[in-house]
């Protein structure tokens, strides 16, 4: 892949603020094609704000935002999943007491063809149930295999899994993921990291937000630095250490323009 790839999702000079306090201050943002974008700061350096304004949770002041070079406008977050922009939250947007398939398809039900369904609304419950199912093997998830189990019985790396696998099924160019391993432990982090790769795998972008540096240098392909509500820096594992990322996020080191990255590494 070459520089001259153009970027799937883009942000610029973007502004948000809530009050007097200015939570990103002309932001700007790259994605392309098929890579792990990961995006590290320190806290209040503006990550979680430019999630939310790419996903539609929070509309931006100024700036734009481009999606397949056309700019676009999010009112909702429905609008950005129309789009075939799905997001990952740290908090895990799942039903409990829902079961597996429920919860896969919640918000975008299948109803039964014919009069069942258009008048009756009827659930297509085993359609769906088998739809989940292709969804989570073909993501090469084995540790879930009955899809009417309630999500409340399931670990937490289990639920992330639901989570990605719903995201992955209706997430048609970008999918965006807020600490997805923040509350797992060695094992279940690194399940839900051959995820992410997987995702990368099937030609999906993804934007990852983790303060886990040797799991962002793991999966990422380059490395959004972002410092008092700007992107200061795009480096890439190969080109920096994480040490150097750690003290550009911090402020102790300051990268000269020649020494950052852009452009999409492959």
């Amino acid at each position: 892949m070459s520089n001259s790839v153009a970027p799937v999702l883009e942000a610029k000079n973007l502004v948000k603020t809530y009050g007097r306090v200015v939570a990103i201050d002309g932001a700007d943002l790259q994605l392309f094609p098929g890579e792990i974008l990961a995006v590290v700061g320190d806290n209040g350096a503006g990550k979680s704000t430019m999630i939310k304004c790419l996903s539609g949770a929070e509309t931006p002041d100024g700036g734009v935002m481009e999606l397949d070079g056309k700019p676009i406008t999010f009112r909702r977050q429905k609008d950005s999943r129309d789009a075939g922009i799905e997001t990952v939250y740290q908090t895990l947007a799942v039903s409990p007491a829902l079961d597996i398939a429920a919860n896969l398809y919640l918000g975008r039900e299948i109803r039964k063809k014919g009069p069942l369904g258009s008048i009756f609304r009827m659930l297509d419950n085993s359609g769906m149930k088998k739809s989940a199912k292709e969804h989570i093997t073909s993501l090469g998830i084995g540790t879930i295999q009955n899809m009417s189990q309630a999500v409340e019985t399931l670990s937490g790396g289990q639920r992330q899994a639901v989570s990605v696998a719903r995201a992955a099924a209706f997430g048609q160019k970008v999918i965006i993921m807020d600490e997805p391993t923040a509350a797992l432990g060695v094992r279940e982090s690194g399940q839900v990291l051959k995820l992410i790769q997987s995702l990368r795998e099937r030609g999906l972008a993804v934007i990852l937000i983790s303060h886990n540096m040797p799991q962002v240098f793991e999966v990422a392909d380059r490395i959004h630095i972002q410092r008092l509500g700007k992107r200061i820096a795009v480096v890439t594992p190969k080109s920096h250490t994480m040490n150097e990322v750690v003290a550009v996020m911090t402020g102790a080191l300051t990268l000269e323009e020649k020494d950052q990255t852009l452009g999409p590494i492959r």
